[in-house]
């Protein structure tokens, strides 16, 4: 059985991510998976933040048969900004990875890293192999970061990888002059669940009361301004955003509308239903360095409900299901592509909603992690 160390960058539990889904589907694998550290000044922030601070000397969670979760130890903060405190935090995190490898008797172990951050510690762990996974524009965030250090930690990080995968092109253009073992595979859905979302849909949805849904991180990224338009525009329909708000969002103009409901964040498995409402699936990112690069789970996660799906034209990816997703630019586009989503005729509907649902099987994370085997069995690395 393959041994696996995930550095992650998002914690297991409650929001299943790239990370997750990637880890829980890997063949024949014992997977630590290692929560990421919280500073030691977040509690500053915020207040949940506090109890986070000592999860590291309790026990590992077993979360699956073959998955162990661990928290990290808390580092010093500005280690974005500063490379010498991102040294020093990542000698302190590799004891502590190091300790749980030998717990588990991992002597062989593949270390398979989401942060640039990790550069400073792989050196320091024992390993059969090193693949980096991008899944965003790190030095793109806003924050306690300075771009510069982020870019040249992410630059060796994936100089020192075996395998590096990414989720965007642009990610891979970025990253494919340090390393010649470079593969794009985008995000991806978990079919089997969202799939669930076209069941029992019998008949056609009541058109003067439409829903707009969306699903996903509220986020400074995401376009505001396309929501409250619609707002003005249905002003009898719902706007339905599900998702946690990310802190520094201000989210006060939005709530100032009757018509668009802040649902938080929902378990994923109540989703399907709640989503068996939505007329319409809304993917909209403002432009911006971040948005071009990114892969949204909640857009392959749409395409799986076969419901109509109103996208911004960031991220660049949604170019490619063009045929099926109703692509805007700007504000008067954005309107005029939503009341086109709701105007499709029953026989269009059903037509479009098998090929959406097709196109959702494909990019299925189950697909996504065999390419990923795939690529690392070809290049001998499995």
């Amino acid at each position: 059985m393959r041994q696996i160390v995930c550095i992650s960058t998002t914690n297991y539990d409650p929001i299943p991510t790239r990370k997750q889904n990637v880890m829980n589907r890997l063949s024949d694998a014992e997977v630590i998976y290692i929560d990421p550290p919280v500073t030691w000044i977040a509690p500053l922030k915020d207040a949940r933040a506090k109890e986070r601070l000592s999860l590291w000397k309790k026990p590992g969670r077993r979360v699956r048969d073959n998955v162990t979760v661990y928290a990290a130890p808390p580092v010093l903060p500005f280690y974005n900004k500063y490379r010498w405190i991102n040294r020093w935090n990542q000698k302190r995190q590799a004891a502590f990875i190091r300790k749980k490898m030998k717990e588990h008797g991992f002597s062989d172990a593949y270390i398979w890293c989401y942060s640039p951050a990790s550069c400073d510690c792989v050196d320091l762990l024992p390993k059969r192999a090193l693949i980096y996974d991008c899944v965003d524009r790190h030095s793109a965030y806003q924050g306690m970061i300075t771009p510069a250090v982020v870019d040249k930690m992410e630059e060796d990080l994936a100089r020192k990888a075996d395998m590096v995968f990414c989720t965007a092109q642009g990610l891979y253009e970025t990253l494919a002059p340090y390393n010649r073992n470079v593969e794009m595979i985008p995000n991806g859905a978990a079919y089997e669940l969202f799939s669930q979302v076209a069941e029992g849909e019998a008949k056609p949805v009541d058109r003067q009361y439409p829903v707009f849904g969306f699903v996903g991180m509220l986020q400074e990224c995401i376009d505001y301004g396309c929501i409250e338009a619609l707002a003005k525009a249905y002003p009898q329909g719902k706007i339905q955003l599900i998702g946690r708000t990310l802190p520094g969002v201000d989210l006060s103009a939005l709530e100032k509308y009757d018509n668009i409901e802040l649902l938080g964040l929902l378990p994923q498995k109540e989703l399907p239903e709640k989503m068996r409402g939505f007329d319409v699936c809304l993917n909209i990112f403002k432009e911006g360095r971040l948005s071009k690069d990114v892969s949204p789970l909640k857009f392959y996660e749409y395409l799986a409900t076969g419901k109509p799906i109103v996208s911004t034209r960031e991220p660049l990816q949604v170019a490619d299901f063009s045929d099926v997703v109703y692509v805007a630019s700007g504000m008067e586009e954005f309107l005029a592509k939503c009341a086109q989503a709701l105007s499709e005729s029953e026989p269009q509907r059903l037509h479009n909603a098998k090929k959406r649902m097709e196109y959702g099987r494909r990019c299925s994370w189950d697909e996504r992690v065999k390419q990923m085997e795939q690529a690392l069995s070809d290049r001998g690395i499995f």
